[in-house]
C-alpha cells in the first residue's frame, strides 16, 4: 500500500509541474474555443452563459450595493464640503459688499450735498435698448456686428453699444429694424478715453486685432500695467465712465490695451440712448442798437 501510494505521488508531481507550465496556454485555448463556439451560435454555450448570468446577476447586485452606497456617501461628503467652502466664501463676499454698500451710500450723500453747494449740472438722462446679434461681418478689413434692433426701437446712428463687461462699439448704420455696430477693434474706431488712475486722456484706436492702442497720450510716465481705461465723454458720443479695457503692454511710446469684452462670445448687447447736452448759443448785444438807444435817451434829456 505504501509503495503504491508512493508511486502515485511520484507520478503526480511531474503531472502537476507539467500542468502548471501549460496552464496559461490551456486557459487561452479554452477561452478561444468557447469564444468561437459562442460566435458560431453553439446553443449549449449560450445556454451555459445565460445560466451563469441568471445566477450571477443577483449576486453581483448584492455585492454592488455597498459599493454604490459608499460612492454615494463619498459624493455627498464632497458636496457638503463644497457647500461649506462656498458658504464661507459667500459670507466673506457678503460682508465686503455690505461694507462697500455703506461706503457707497455715504459717498452718494456727500456727492449730493457737494452738488447742491456747487450747483453742479446733473448728468443727462440715459436709457438703453437691448438687442441680439444676428450677424457678424468680421474680416481682415472690417469688424462690425448686425443687430436686430433699429430706428423703430429707438436706435440711432452714433450711439454707444455695451454689454455686461464694457464698451463694444458704436452704431454706424441704423435702419428701421436693424442696425450695424462698428467694433472697438476695427481700424476705423476712435474713442476718447481716460486712464482711471492717472486721469491721463488719450484716444483709443483699433487696428483690426484683438489688442487696442492708445494715441495722443499726454503723459506716459504715470501709466502702469493693469491700469483701467474708461471713456472720457469728450465729443458727446460716448457717456463718461464706461469701462473699456486695461493696459496690457508698454513698449516705449506705444501703450497696448486689452479690451474687457470678449468679442467672439457676444450674443446680446445694449444700445445706450445718451442725450448729450447741446450748447446754447450765446447772444451778444446789438451794439448799434444799444448806441442808438443811448443817443435817443440823451436827446430826450
Amino acid at each position: 500500500m505504501n509503495s503504491s501510494g508512493g508511486k502515485v505521488g511520484r507520478l503526480a508531481v511531474p503531472l502537476r509541474i507539467l500542468f502548471n507550465r501549460f496552464a496559461f496556454l490551456l486557459m487561452v485555448g479554452a477561452s478561444v474555443t468557447l469564444l468561437g463556439l459562442s460566435r458560431a451560435g453553439y446553443k449549449p454555450i449560450e445556454s451555459a452563459r445565460v445560466f451563469v448570468l441568471d445566477y450571477a446577476a443577483p449576486v453581483l447586485d448584492v455585492i454592488s450595493r455597498p459599493v454604490a452606497a459608499a460612492n454615494a456617501l463619498f459624493a455627498e461628503i464632497g458636496t457638503l464640503m463644497t457647500i461649506y467652502a462656498d458658504n464661507e466664501r459667500l459670507t466673506l463676499e457678503n460682508d465686503r459688499l455690505r461694507a462697500w454698500q455703506a461706503e457707497a451710500r455715504q459717498l452718494a450723500q456727500e456727492n449730493a450735498a457737494f452738488r447742491g453747494l456747487l450747483r453742479a449740472q446733473p448728468e443727462p438722462g440715459m436709457t438703453f435698448v437691448s438687442a441680439r446679434i444676428v450677424g457678424d461681418s468680421g474680416g481682415p478689413f472690417v469688424r462690425t456686428l448686425l443687430l436686430n434692433a433699429g430706428g423703430d426701437d429707438g436706435v440711432r446712428k452714433g450711439e454707444a453699444v455695451v454689454n455686461g463687461d464694457g464698451l463694444v462699439g458704436r452704431v454706424v448704420e441704423a435702419g428701421n429694424r436693424s442696425s450695424r455696430v462698428l467694433l472697438l477693434t476695427d481700424l476705423n474706431s476712435r474713442v476718447p478715453v481716460v486712464l482711471e488712475q492717472s486721469r491721463s486722456r488719450a484716444v483709443l484706436e483699433g487696428d483690426n486685432t484683438d489688442i487696442l492702442k492708445l494715441s495722443f497720450l499726454s503723459d506716459i510716465a504715470e501709466i502702469q500695467i493693469g491700469d483701467r481705461v474708461m471713456t472720457s465723454g469728450h465729443g458727446g458720443i460716448f457717456p463718461a465712465g464706461i469701462p473699456v479695457g486695461a493696459v496690457s503692454e508698454i513698449d516705449g511710446d506705444v501703450v497696448r490695451i486689452a479690451p474687457l469684452v470678449a468679442f467672439g462670445k457676444l450674443e446680446f448687447v445694449r444700445v445706450l440712448r445718451f442725450d448729450f447736452p447741446e450748447l446754447e448759443p450765446v447772444l451778444e448785444p446789438d451794439l448799434p442798437a444799444a448806441v442808438s438807444a443811448g443817443e435817443a435817451a440823451g436827446a430826450a434829456e
